[in-house]
């Protein structure tokens, strides 16, 4: 409850301090693409870090990486008909493709989409360029709750009532691997993390439902509602008999069903920008799960943050650099409740506290500089590291 009232106090702070306005709604790279100019665009964004262990007893090396460099393309077939897609290169090696759907607009309040989609869960998931957040890592409950950059292949509905102020998306997808070639992929330490398709030769033994609805309408205020619901895959549904009842019931042990609420605020207010997100996941079939795989999923997960920043080069007209000093406090617990017979793992309830500082050149060119302090509840001690980052989006 005092997660819950939290976010609610940043939101009544928008709400006191800001009057009726222009839409701010935020825009993403696949945003900007679709409304620019011409048939083809080129965007991207990338991200370059150094992240180092400190430690008064232990000396550690530090990590240097291309953490991820992604390009996108966007092409209009017509006025109505356009393709968006996103491909990531990852620590060098590793080659992804982050977006991929086609997009056709019957007016401003109806898009149908179809293809590899991103989950509209949360706000990093759909903001993720690191021109568009503060710290060199993103938040780490958008790495284990609602697992960005989390997409799947599906299709449905997006668009804006600007009479209302309102963005929404509705979209049919596929749901996490819980279960494929003998090998179980959720657990309580990653959480929904490893479940993740991707995309990638992805299948599905029923579908999920996704929804996302965003409220601009109150000057510099913006608020999300999220939710997703569904069950994990299992390949060993595929060619069951139907009248193998023992077939259907191991089936059933291998996957889990998912409930998924987000609540976010966004607010800024000249050179002060506050931020907060808060998640819940309800998971159902976790008993009957973990005695089938011996995995340790918890029945549910819980997580947010709050964070304050303020560009200090704000008042300067002569400047549009900004300096942005910022701090933020997040907790996230992947074992919130646990099925009968197990015992809750401290070592997977975690608090931060993060600081540090953003050198925003331009638009989208940024330095970043920042010290994180990570506990588990049954730590003796922080985990300390300092990050410092190379961020660029265009």
């Amino acid at each position: 409850m005092k997660r819950i009232l939290l976010l609610i106090s940043i939101v009544a702070l928008g709400l006191n301090v800001a009057a009726q306005g222009e839409s701010n709604a935020q825009l993403n790279t696949a945003d900007v693409l679709m409304q620019k100019e011409g048939k083809l665009t080129i965007g991207g964004y990338g991200q370059i870090d150094y992240n180092q262990p400190l430690n008064s007893d232990v000396r550690s090396n530090g990590k240097l990486d291309v953490h991820r460099l992604v390009m996108m393309f966007g092409y209009k077939f017509n006025e109505r008909t356009q393709f968006i897609t996103e491909l990531e290169f990852e620590h060098v090696k590793e080659v992804y493709v982050e977006q991929a759907f086609l997009d056709y607009k019957f007016n401003e309040y109806i898009h149908f989409r179809g293809g590899l989609l991103l989950i509209p869960m949360g706000i990093i998931n759909q903001y993720h360029e690191p021109t568009t957040f503060n710290g060199v890592e993103r938040p780490i409950i958008d790495g284990y709750i609602s697992p960005t950059t989390w997409r799947e292949i599906g299709a449905g509905f997006a668009g804006n009532v600007k009479e209302a102020s309102l963005k929404y998306q509705l979209y049919v997808v596929n749901g996490f691997n819980g279960y494929a070639d003998n090998s179980a992929k959720l657990n309580g330490k990653k959480g929904f993390r490893s479940g993740r398709q991707k995309g990638a030769e992805s299948f599905m033994s029923s579908p999920n439902l996704t929804a996302r609805i965003d409220y601009y309408g109150i000057k510099g205020l913006t608020l999300g509602l999220s939710g997703y619901v569904g069950k994990s895959q299992s390949d060993l549904y595929n060619g069951i008999d139907k009248d193998d009842d023992m077939a259907k019931a191991k089936a059933d042990s291998s996957s889990v069903g998912l409930s998924m609420i987000g609540l976010d605020a966004r607010y800024r207010l000249g050179g002060l920008a506050l931020r907060g997100q808060y998640y819940y996941s309800s998971i159902s079939n976790a008993d009957e799960y973990n005695a089938f795989t011996g995995k340790d999923l918890g029945d549910s997960m819980t997580g947010f943050y709050i964070e304050a920043a303020y560009n200090i080069l704000h008042s300067i007209e002569t400047t549009k650099s900004e300096l942005i000093p910022f701090i933020r406090y997040q907790a996230f617990n992947t074992h919130a409740s646990v099925g009968k017979g197990m015992v809750k793992n401290e070592a997977y309830k975690n608090h931060e506290i993060a600081f540090g500082l953003g050198w925003k050149m331009s638009k989208g060119a940024m330095l970043k500089a920042d010290m994180q302090f990570l506990k588990a509840k049954n730590a003796d001690d922080y985990k300390k590291t300092l990050n410092l980052g190379v961020a660029v989006w265009f």
